[in-house]
């Protein structure tokens, strides 16, 4: 999982460089992951992370970067054989996206569900005419490429803009004091929602709220510069390395 990489990579380049020495095929799977993770084990390895993706509902895989040659960075590849995709548009989901559109991943395929044990009402929701629909926003280049953009579910919708966590937290992670960091919406009665940014800093390192914003308007159009900024000491992520933003969400009510 990406969170595993990140903090391989994180230690000394020579400690990383043992790590990985022995490693023939690296792949990685459960969120997307980040440009400098794929950078810096290139650069130690001479090897390429193979990106997968896949989920409960469609065990175990339904899109790999194609071996020995990869995918271009970011991607988590190409539906596997017999496997179909498409990206469909998220106000109905019956609209197929453009190449290049961020919208709602479906796929079809021999590894889909049939359905959810004794909940006919989530089946039906998520299996619609053959396509399961996974929650998951991706988008599609011009050579049949996938990249997971991210949760449906996680979306911010501010003032009419649709804000994407991932950049968000991509963008503060490259702050040479932050460690870990996520993003989420918070209820506003006048903008739908605002962003709050939740920031786990390095060991030793003192971050204070105004310069992380600071950082934020000078790195990112103004519509993602978080509204506030909380500090945490970890941020919680489940044994695949996801970030559990339903427990920064409940965190974030009580403010």
């Amino acid at each position: 999982v990406p969170s595993l990489w990140a903090a391989i990579l994180s230690l000394p380049a020579e400690a990383a460089r043992n790590q990985l020495s022995s490693i023939q095929i690296a792949t990685s799977g459960g969120a997307s992951l980040p440009p400098w993770v794929h950078e810096k084990f290139e650069k130690l390895t001479g090897r390429r992370i193979i990106e997968a993706y896949g989920l409960s509902e469609a065990s175990s895989a339904t899109h790999m970067a194609p071996y020995p040659h990869g995918a271009p960075c970011g991607s988590v590849g190409v539906p596997l054989p017999d496997t179909d995709a498409k990206i469909m548009d998220l106000k109905t989901g019956e609209r197929e996206c453009p190449v290049g559109e961020t919208g709602e991943l479906v796929v079809r395929g021999p590894q889909i569900m049939q359905g959810y044990w004794n909940n006919r009402e989530l089946t039906a929701a998520a299996l619609r005419k053959g396509w399961l629909h996974t929650g998951d926003l991706a988008r599609m280049d011009p050579e049949g490429f996938f990249y997971l953009v991210d949760r449906k579910d996680d979306l911010i919708i501010s003032s009419g803009f649709n804000v994407y966590p991932s950049q968000i937290e991509e963008v503060l992670k490259k702050h040479p004091k932050i460690k870990d960091a996520a993003a989420i919406g918070t209820p506003d009665r006048i903008k739908g929602q605002t962003i709050l940014a939740i920031i786990a800093l390095k060991e030793g390192a003192k971050g204070e709220k105004e310069e992380i914003l600071s950082y934020c308007k000078e790195n990112m159009p103004d519509y993602r510069v978080p509204k506030n900024i909380l500090f945490r000491n970890e941020i919680p992520r489940d044994p695949a390395g996801k970030v559990l933003k339903r427990i920064l969400r409940q965190e974030a009510l009580t403010l």
